[in-house]
């Protein structure tokens, strides 16, 4: 097996899916060529929205306990890393420093991405995972939104 690629993504928005009532949250890469979708709850669509738009709950969300309770325990984020995609299912792991060691916990991406937007983690997407992604799909998907299919929460 070669080196593992990986491509520094970033949130570019959240948008609902009104044919499937679900949200999506859309990764770019850098120079905006490369988009990766995934589909994701309301629950942490919702997070993840209202961490891009700097907002805060009046109580800790969820997301908001799990950056805490890591800088309490003096845990930096490393990084998240979308690994994998099977079956339709995304992959993915928190990369955690803790006093000079560096370990990985499994994550489902949307857990993930919340987290690392409120501690300003990067976020990558192994290179297998968006060549995996039918650019196709994508801009049927992309087309099929621009028809009124879909909302946007922010940018």
């Amino acid at each position: 097996m070669g080196e593992t690629q990986w491509i520094k993504m970033t949130v570019s928005t959240v948008l609902f899916d009104s044919k499937n009532s679900s949200y999506i949250v859309v990764l770019k890469d850098e120079t905006g060529a490369r988009v990766l979708p995934i589909w994701i709850g309301s629950a942490e669509g919702n997070s993840i929205a209202l961490a891009m738009s700097h907002m805060k709950a009046a109580r800790p969300l969820t997301h908001d306990l799990i950056a805490s309770i890591f800088d309490r325990l003096e845990i930096e984020i490393a990084r998240v890393v979308i690994s994998d995609l099977l079956d339709n299912t995304f992959y993915a792991s928190l990369y955690l420093l803790q006093n000079g060691k560096e370990f990985h916990i499994d994550s489902r991406p949307s857990d993930a991405i919340a987290v690392a937007i409120r501690v300003g983690s990067p976020i990558f997407v192994q290179e297998e995972v968006l060549s995996k992604q039918d650019q196709s799909t994508i801009d049927q998907w992309l087309k099929n939104l621009g028809e009124g299919g879909g909302t946007e929460f922010n940018a």
